[in-house]
């Protein structure tokens, strides 16, 4: 089994090639009710790279929980993969949840700021954040296998595996796509499942992601816009 990181190594020449900036939105739905909405931007710059993902809660959601949650990430491109270097969590509802994590390579530490207190945690060399894994997902490769993605929550550094299911034709409201649908292999019931369809005419972007929390939750991420340049 191969982490990721080795994995993309061996294709770093389309990796160099990732877009400049990327705008997107989804729609979140549960059971097919939508619940959210997703803004999304991504700009790179020479070796460095921004990214900021804000959810706002929609229709019934908004009404029971009116919650805005931004992510952002900010970091270098290391070998053509993403590197970061800053991780932030905030929610307008409720601040104290917020996190705010700093990736010390040099140290190989994570340092953690949650609900007032400041942790230190081991960092793999090769983890990603929440958010810039789903960019990074641009970089993996293609071809059928297992791969083990390090991501960091800002508190604590955990691994998934991926494996590829199948090469799919999907629709979404931004429109049709092929795909490569790669799902979290899991090996507890007591694990969240997860699933992504990446666009292989668009940069290997995520288009689908689904999520099934062991409590029952589906979260269905659907993209409705997409600009690359």
């Amino acid at each position: 089994m191969k982490t990721l990181f080795a994995a993309v190594a061996l294709a770093a020449a389309p990796a160099l090639a990732m877009p400049s900036e990327i705008h997107a939105e989804y729609r979140l739905t549960n059971n097919g009710i939508t619940i959210g909405h997703v803004e999304e931007s991504f700009v790179r710059r020479g070796d460095t790279y921004r990214i900021s993902s804000v959810s706002r809660a929609e229709g019934i959601l908004k009404m029971l929980y009116d919650e805005q949650i931004t992510l952002e990430s900010a970091g270098r491109i290391v070998d053509g993969n993403l590197q970061p270097l800053r991780f932030d969590e905030r929610r307008v509802k409720d601040p104290k949840r917020g996190v705010n994590a700093v990736f010390d390579w040099d140290q190989g530490v994570l340092r953690s700021e949650f609900r007032g207190e400041t942790s230190l945690v081991p960092l793999p060399r090769e983890t990603q954040d929440r958010i810039s894994m789903m960019y990074q997902f641009m970089n993996m490769p293609t071809h059928e296998g297992t791969f083990v993605i390090l991501m960091s929550n800002g508190r604590k550094v955990e691994h998934y595996s991926y494996r590829l299911v199948n090469e799919v034709r999907i629709k979404t409201p931004a429109g049709e796509f092929d795909t490569f649908h790669f799902e979290r292999v899991t090996y507890s019931p007591k694990e969240s499942r997860a699933e992504v369809w990446l666009a292989k005419d668009r940069d290997n972007f995520p288009v689908k992601v689904v999520f099934d929390d062991p409590k029952g939750l589906r979260l269905e991420q659907d993209l409705i816009a997409l600009q690359t340049r």
